[in-house]
C-alpha cells in the first residue's frame, strides 16, 4: 500500500498595482507557459533574485570604492575616527 503525502505550500495574497503593458505580458506569459499568473511571478522573481550577486547593490558598490580608495590612498582609518570624533566634541560645545 503506497501512502502519498502532501505538504502544504504556505501563501500569502498580496495586492500589487501593475501598468497595462505589464499585465498584458504577464497574461502572455501565463497563456504561453500554461501555468497561472501566480506562478509567472513566481519564476519571474526566483530568476531575477538568480541573476543577482550579494555585491550588486548600489550601496555595497559604493562601499567597495570607498574602501579601495582608503586603502589606495594608505588612509590611517584611526586617526581619521580621532579626528572626526574631535571635530564633532568641538562642534558639540559651540552647539
Amino acid at each position: 500500500m503506497a501512502i502519498l503525502s502532501s505538504m502544504a505550500v504556505t501563501t500569502i495574497k498580496s495586492t500589487y498595482s501593475l501598468d497595462a503593458e505589464s499585465v498584458r505580458i504577464l497574461e502572455d506569459l501565463a497563456r504561453r507557459w500554461e501555468v497561472s499568473k501566480s506562478e509567472v511571478l513566481r519564476r519571474a522573481i526566483r530568476g531575477a533574485a538568480a541573476t543577482l550577486s550579494p555585491g550588486d547593490t548600489p550601496a555595497l558598490e559604493a562601499l567597495g570604492r570607498l574602501q579601495a580608495s582608503v586603502h589606495e590612498r594608505n588612509v590611517d582609518i584611526e586617526l581619521w575616527e580621532r579626528e572626526r570624533g574631535a571635530e564633532r566634541k568641538a562642534a558639540a560645545r559651540l552647539g
